[in-house]
């Protein structure tokens, strides 16, 4: 902690890095200030009650920065950009034209983040209109005509945009990934809210289970800190090169895999299967056929949030899908290969496929780790209620690991610009 408020004190007293600051929390506080622009005909009331008994939308809503509980014109929040960004990354691996696009530099990458704004605005329409499906079965929205339901699906596919582009103005002129720190701008934002609900309710008996809550989210962000920076470090052994009549020494250095190198793409993922049998459930609950009345209600009560068949689904999607999107962004053999490249090796392992096989061996190893970790943090909320009763504080650990990256991202690359204008003074 005094090393991120050391890092934010020597930034602010920069001029330049001031003015990063400073226009960061401009922006920030235009999207809170445009996040409570409601989108007409919407019961408010009825909707926060339906947020309050679904876990799927409560998800939703941390993305939206607590503009889908509001339903303002940026009901959808970022999530129809991650889901595109998700996309892209997948395809980048499968389709080989985007593989090589992706390896062209920064006019690849930009064409590829070109790419992905636009398939923004078709998944930002389809999900305005199955929000509205939802809310007017729920009761909390009317029958719209359609002028009235084209006019509500592009407010809120504009809302989305808006919200992307101010993102983009903070990853190019303010400080930290804007996506990510519109999302933790939002996170923070509702907690004086889930605060306040907390001691509005609180009773005498419970305020020893409200301070162990407290312990117990202190031990949580002290964990994610610890698995976050944690590193497996193989070491890298150069081998001695004769330049002119010179031969210098090889040297050493080391290759840092971390332990959580897919970050919340699994939990993320993981909910959105793990919550389809319940979102079903409720979708058939009001069918005339009572056979599917029945199994609608069976799938209700099997995946209850609280209940075993639901934690235990979730967990093991998330280990699942860990190990899957690991695969998908670190490749033991591009790396091996690029090692033996510039004529390096591990000591002990030939190059080429034993050095593969020995990044997997490793590779699984932590990963599997870091999949039980991120597993855990998923099903965060259900054992924290079950062992304090707190319903109203429990903290989401999807939203936890996101406000603790977010903070150990910036603080990095308030540091590195720190250093390099270090740097540059020392140049001058």
């Amino acid at each position: 902690m005094n090393r991120i408020i050391k890092v934010f004190a020597s930034a602010w007293r920069t001029p330049e890095l001031r003015k990063k600051l400073i226009f960061t929390a401009v922006i920030l506080l235009i999207f809170r200030l445009t996040a409570h622009i409601p989108v007409p005909g919407v019961d408010v009331v009825a909707l926060k009650q339906l947020f309050s008994q679904s876990q799927l939308l409560g998800l939703l809503d941390i993305f939206s920065g607590g503009t889908l509980a509001n339903f303002s014109v940026m009901a959808l929040g970022v999530y129809p950009y991650i889901n595109a960004s998700i996309i892209f990354q997948l395809l980048t691996i499968a389709v080989p034209s985007l593989e090589a696009l992706s390896k062209e530099g920064e006019m690849g990458r930009e064409k590829i983040n070109s790419y992905t704004r636009i398939l923004t605005v078709p998944l930002s329409a389809l999900q305005a209109f199955g929000m509205y499906m939802l809310l007017r079965q729920q009761g909390v929205i009317g029958a719209l005509s359609p002028f009235e339901l084209i006019a509500l699906v592009v407010t809120m596919t504009s809302g989305t945009i808006l919200l992307m582009w101010l993102g983009e103005l903070v990853t190019e002129y303010g400080v930290g990934n804007g996506i990510s720190v519109i999302i933790f701008a939002g996170i923070v934002g509702r907690l004086p809210v889930t605060l306040g609900q907390t001691l509005a309710i609180l009773e005498p008996e419970k305020l020893f289970n409200t301070l162990i809550f407290a312990v117990m989210a202190v031990a949580v962000i002290a964990a994610i800190v610890w698995v976050n920076q944690a590193e497996r470090r193989v070491k890298i052994q150069y081998a001695r090169r004769l330049t002119g009549n010179k031969v210098y020494s090889g040297q050493s250095t080391y290759l840092p895999l971390k332990i959580n190198q897919a970050g919340v793409i699994p939990i993320i993922f993981a909910v959105s299967l793990v919550l389809l049998p319940s979102m079903a459930g409720n979708f058939f609950s009001g069918a005339d056929n009572q056979a599917l009345k029945s199994v609608s209600s069976a799938l209700t009560r099997l995946f209850s949030p609280n209940g075993l068949a639901y934690n235990l689904t979730y967990f093991l999607l998330v280990i699942g899908f860990t190990f899957f999107y690991t695969a998908v962004i670190f490749n033991p053999q591009k790396i091996a290969d690029e090692i033996k490249k510039h004529g390096g090796f591990i000591p002990g392992i030939r190059p080429g496929g034993p050095t593969v096989s020995y990044l997997n061996w490793i590779l699984n190893r932590i990963t599997l780790a870091g999949a039980v970790f991120l597993g855990l943090i998923a099903i965060l909320p259900s054992l924290a209620q079950a062992a304090t009763g707190v319903s109203t504080m429990t903290i989401g650990g999807t939203g936890i690991l996101i406000v603790v990256s977010v903070v150990l991202e910036t603080t990095k690359q308030l540091e590195a610009m720190l250093v390099m204008r270090s740097y540059e003074g020392f140049l001058k």
